[in-house]
């Protein structure tokens, strides 16, 4: 048995999840822990991260590393996503944060982040089936799509149609005005049937994930109160056939689109306070839901089931892998691996 640490570090915390890894069994999370970075709202216009966030930042990622060493990680894998990975001041930001924790953060490319994500979302659904399977992420600088039918895939696709970006970009003001929403959802009713397209042809009978935080959290903030009560007994752990005990969330397409003019009307704040929304994702949970709209939409779904295993589950999955047989299978994840 090996214990690994996986840490996450996005714009909203620093996640670390510890996970024992055995050879013939499904990777074990015993910690997960996040640390509280809240960039959303704190990045400049041109995604420099400014001086009272970068320092938060590395006080997050000091203690995830902390969380690691104190439960016991024999290693540790640690990477940033886009808001860290595209903001002009990386350079210095990755320095801090390996001067301050001795961390040292790396990057995996959108297309990569793409297909772990996949390959922890099939595991969750069915290990080992070859059911064609379409994977959809909503991050907040990128939207990635993976289509396939085993344990990993080639038919991957990302855009910068991030939630947070979108935020940004085409919805300013709060809340922001009916127009800029409006646009915005006539843009994205016209470019994600081009992205559905540029995966190939999507077999009959696939079966559609949401694997990310906006999609649960939008499936919450949209079910009644019955759904709610039912997600909330789901379990983190797969069942012997992958899918989880008990009830996950799904995201309704018709409680949607009801709830989108609610969302577009409030500000942050009062997006916050709806059930089910955190304060982190707040800001940018309405480009969030335009984009789950124009999904489903493209894709002719009326219900999207929400999958908690994703990125930090496909990354455990191949250090798994790794064991095997030291073929290191690992690959884009090796040049992440470190001392805890």
């Amino acid at each position: 048995m090996r214990r690994v640490a996986v840490v996450d570090v996005g714009s909203t915390s620093a996640h670390v999840d510890v996970v024992e890894l055995r050879r013939k069994r499904p990777p074990r999370q015993s910690v997960t822990v996040k640390h509280k970075v809240s960039l959303s709202r704190e990045v400049g216009p041109d995604g420099r991260i400014r001086e009272e966030s970068m320092a938060r930042l590395v006080r997050a990622v000091g203690r995830a590393a902390d969380t690691a060493a104190r439960h016991g990680a024999d290693e540790m894998v640690a990477f940033a996503t886009s808001v860290v990975r595209d903001a002009p001041n990386r350079d210095a930001v990755l320095a801090r944060v390996a001067e301050a924790s001795g961390v040292r953060l790396g990057f995996l490319t959108p297309r990569q982040e793409a297909g772990l994500t996949y390959e922890g979302a099939r595991a969750w659904r069915r290990p080992g089936s070859e059911e064609p399977l379409l994977v959809a992420d909503i991050g907040g600088g990128t939207f990635e799509l993976a289509l396939g039918t085993g344990p990993r895939t080639r038919n991957l696709v990302s855009a910068p149609l991030g939630a947070r970006r979108l935020t940004l970009a085409a919805l300013p003001g709060d809340p922001p005005s009916p127009r800029d929403v409006a646009r915005l959802r006539r843009r994205l009713a016209r470019e994600m049937p081009a992205l559905l397209d540029s995966l190939g042809r999507v077999p009959d009978g696939t079966a559609f994930l949401g694997a990310s935080r906006v999609f649960a959290q939008l499936a919450a903030a949209t079910a009644d109160e019955a759904a709610c009560l039912a997600a909330s007994g789901g379990a983190t752990t797969p069942g012997e056939h992958g899918a989880a005990p008990g009830v996950d969330p799904v995201l309704d397409l018709r409680r949607l689109r009801a709830a989108l003019p609610e969302l577009a009307a409030m500000t942050w704040q009062e997006r916050a306070e709806r059930p089910g929304v955190s304060r982190a994702r707040a800001p940018h949970i309405l480009a969030g839901a335009l984009l789950a709209e124009a999904l489903m939409d493209a894709a002719r779904i009326g219900e999207l089931p929400v999958c908690p295993w994703g990125l930090r589950e496909g990354i455990a999955l191949r250090l798994r892998a790794d064991l095997r047989g030291g073929t290191n299978s690992a690959g884009a994840v090796e040049r992440l691996r470190q001392p805890a």
